[in-house]
């Protein structure tokens, strides 16, 4: 018999069933629902926008924005997001009446939203209110910090003071060749009597790539800046939404430090674009800066033929005057002819004596002045030459002096430059490396839940 008993050893606890992926995440989904709110204010950026292609379609949006982790780490957050047909229709045009632009990539928008999950689909967010007050705030905070660039940089009053000839009439236009705007500023001008050589500069006067290629075009003005008198950018009528290009910082400023006088003409409806602001003269229409080139010539010639008008009355008084004064004179030279002819004889007779012997003394007067003036020439000549030698090498060591520093600003500026484009290629290596982790610690989880838990534990 054994000295003690043996307790019944116990069977082992069977080990919990695994999960199928799709109850796993149905539990996901009743846990959202149960834990979550019915909906949120979220404040986030559009990084990307599918708008609907037919009638009925929704809209999906790609939100985003920029954080730090709980290491201090930069993080970017992003969620996917959807307007249904319905709410889009009702939505995104009051969007556009309150903002004045629609919506797009890179706005910054105040959203409510709800919170779905779904097994097939994964997270997202159904927007179902948009608050349009907080994008005009930031917008106008935009449009506030490029004013003061502007205006730090000095180029709101730069093209101000450039001098408008008074007969502009070789203009570089701007503008897109089969806009309404720039037939109707052609046929203002053919229309006048006066004659304008107009050179057009072809651009793209709407949408994202519009700063760039105005841009363009006056760079190729700038090349050929001698050949004309003022730049003119015109554009026909459109909503606020079509003149935002207009607001550009970079157009704004090569704008406002062009070495010719700008002219605008952008048809913008109330507010003045910057554009307007950086140019030498701003303008509501097309039609007003043909109008105002028209007028200025005419202008001048008023002047002109004013001070004509001036000048021939002015010589006729003194025709008149000349007239009296000539009768006057007449008369008088007709007694001073008799005196003088009286006084002439008796010279003549004096002087018929020494005819003989005063030309052979003028003779040897001019022979001894010409030999002087042969010395004195050559020597004059040295001096003269000096001078103008004096004065080139004067004029060569200020042009160097030019050249060195016009040579050490191009190296500052290609050095600024090259700085930008390595600080922008570190960001986007920075960028990717964060990508690259954000993926393997993706990777890493999805190999957790592949695995399913350990047996036994």
């Amino acid at each position: 018999m054994p000295l003690y008993n043996r307790r019944p050893e116990l069977a082992p606890t069977p080990a919990p069933a695994p999960l199928g992926l799709a109850e796993l995440l149905s539990y996901v989904r009743l846990a959202l629902q149960q834990q979550l709110a019915d909906s949120y204010w979220v404040v986030a950026e559009v990084s990307d926008l599918t708008l609907p292609r037919f009638a009925g379609a929704h809209c999906y949006l790609t939100l985003t924005e920029q954080g730090t982790d709980s290491r201090g780490m930069p993080m970017k957050a992003q969620a996917r997001a959807t307007l249904w047909s319905q709410r889009f229709q009702q939505l995104a045009p009051a969007f556009e009446r309150a903002t004045g632009q629609p919506l797009r990539p890179g706005l910054k928008l105040l959203l409510r939203v709800q919170v779905r999950f779904h097994e097939q689909y994964g997270l997202s967010l159904d927007v179902v209110a948009i608050d349009p007050s907080y994008t005009v705030g930031e917008l106008a905070l935009l449009r506030l910090r490029t004013l003061r660039q502007l205006e730090e940089r000095g180029l709101l009053e730069r093209q101000k003071q450039l001098l408008l000839p008074l007969a502009p009439q070789r203009l570089a236009v701007i503008s897109s060749p089969t806009a309404a705007g720039f037939q109707d500023f052609v046929q203002q001008l053919q229309e006048a009597p006066y004659d304008f050589a107009l050179t057009l500069f072809p651009a793209i006067m709407q949408g994202d790539d519009s700063p760039a290629s105005i841009r363009a075009a006056l760079d190729g003005i700038r090349a050929r800046r001698g050949r004309f008198d003022a730049v003119v950018i015109i554009r026909g009528g459109g909503s606020r939404t079509d003149l935002l290009a207009f607001d550009e910082y970079g157009l704004a400023a090569a704008v406002g430090a062009f070495p010719l006088p700008v002219l605008t003409g952008i048809g913008h409806e109330r507010d003045e674009a910057l554009v307007d602001l950086t140019a030498h003269r701003a303008l509501k229409t097309p039609t007003a800066v043909a109008v105002f080139l028209v007028e200025r010539l005419a202008r001048l010639e008023a002047a002109v033929l004013g001070l004509g008008e001036q000048v021939v009355a002015l010589a006729r008084r003194q025709l008149s005057q000349g007239h009296a004064r000539l009768d006057q004179l007449s008369g008088q030279s007709r007694y001073a002819a008799h005196r003088q002819l009286d006084a002439a004889r008796d010279a003549l007779r004096a002087r018929a004596h020494q005819a003989t012997q005063a030309p052979r003394e003028q003779l040897r007067q001019l022979a001894v002045g010409l030999a002087r003036f042969r010395h004195q020439l050559p020597r004059a000549a040295r001096r003269t030459l000096a001078r103008e030698q004096r004065g080139l090498r004067q004029r060569g060591r200020v042009l160097l002096r030019r050249f060195g520093r016009h040579h050490q600003r191009r190296r500052e500026a290609l050095l600024r430059q090259r700085y930008q484009l390595q600080l922008a290629l570190e960001r986007q290596l920075h960028r990717a490396e964060l990508r690259l982790c954000q993926l393997s610690v993706n990777s890493e989880q999805l190999a957790v839940i592949r695995q399913g838990p350990t047996p036994g534990k």
